[in-house]
């Protein structure tokens, strides 16, 4: 049966999620924009939330920089902030619905390990795509590197929870980064690919989640309607797609903006160590010089 597009919320709420592993850049400041502007679009609000997951790399000193270069901007957003790593039982509790349906199996494999037995296959993000080495083992070789303290993961066995699902879509609206409230374009469906993902991590060796699950229980506890981000996480939404459904989560709307790129027309990352907006501020710049050096000619 044709599916219909969702109705429209009484209060749209978007959010804008960075990590604090580094410091924000022309990137961040634009996608933070465009969630203020698609709000204001839309007549809702914006959330700021904060993806401190990983302990390794999450620095306070990073939280306290994304908050003065947001205030900077002229960006205001309710408190308190929602930090995932006050969160971590919420993904525990997630996962054990998985757990539950079967779905999730321990991986003892290395990084290493997967390179070496991967095929040429790789997942949206380039990767390796995981060939399956763990996802038959038996229970006494499962209970023996677990008693033995073996580092483990846990995976999606994305056939079962596809399965499960059935075949999946998303809503998307047009990323646009103006106001203009007078024309709000439906949103359109567009079908889903899950399974280039693979089997893909569930929970992480060093913390109790990944990346795909914090995202959609975090989503789904703050409410949010409308996900707005980048166009690199456009395949990303494939695999919330899944957990949502498994989950019996809400679907909210999608929106993927263009990327910043520098001069290479390279995408401007933290780990490339692209300049950043404190950087800029040093230089000389004004907010209003970053609006209007991002496209957003509106305050």
């Amino acid at each position: 049966m044709e599916r219909q597009a969702p109705e429209k919320p009484a209060k749209p709420i978007l959010r804008f999620a960075p990590s604090p592993n580094g410091y924000l850049h022309l990137g961040h400041a634009f996608s933070a924009l465009f969630v203020k502007n698609t709000a204001r679009r839309l007549g809702g609000t914006w959330l700021l939330r904060i993806e401190d997951m990983d302990p390794d790399r999450s620095k306070t000193r990073f939280i306290k920089a994304i908050y003065s270069d947001l205030a900077w901007l002229g960006l205001e957003w309710p408190r308190p902030v929602l930090l995932q790593s006050d969160r971590l039982d919420a993904y525990e509790r997630a996962a054990r619905k998985l757990f539950d349906l079967g779905l999730l199996y321990p991986c003892f494999c290395s990084r290493k390990q997967i390179r070496q037995n991967s095929t040429a296959a790789r997942d949206p993000d380039g990767a390796p795509l995981y060939p399956g080495t763990c996802k038959n083992l038996g229970r006494n070789e499962i209970a023996g590197n677990l008693a033995t303290g073996k580092p483990v993961q846990y995976r999606l066995d994305i056939q079962k929870a596809l399965a499960l699902t059935g075949p999946l879509s998303f809503w998307q609206l047009p990323a646009r980064p103006g106001p203009e409230p007078e024309r709000e374009t439906e949103p359109e469906k567009i079908p889903c690919h899950p399974e280039r993902w693979g089997d893909v991590v569930i929970l992480r060796k060093d913390i109790p989640a990944s990346y795909h699950l914090g995202v959609v229980t975090d989503d789904a506890f703050q409410g949010i309607t409308h996900v707005t981000r980048g166009k690199d996480l456009l395949a990303s939404t494939d695999m919330h797609r899944v957990l949502q459904t498994l989950m019996k989560l809400p679907e909210p709307v999608y929106s993927h903006h263009e990327l910043i790129n520098d001069e290479q027309q390279q995408k401007l990352s933290k780990s490339r160590k692209s300049q950043s907006l404190e950087a800029l501020r040093r230089a000389g710049m004004s907010p209003r010089d970053i609006h209007l050096r991002l496209g957003f000619t509106s305050g």
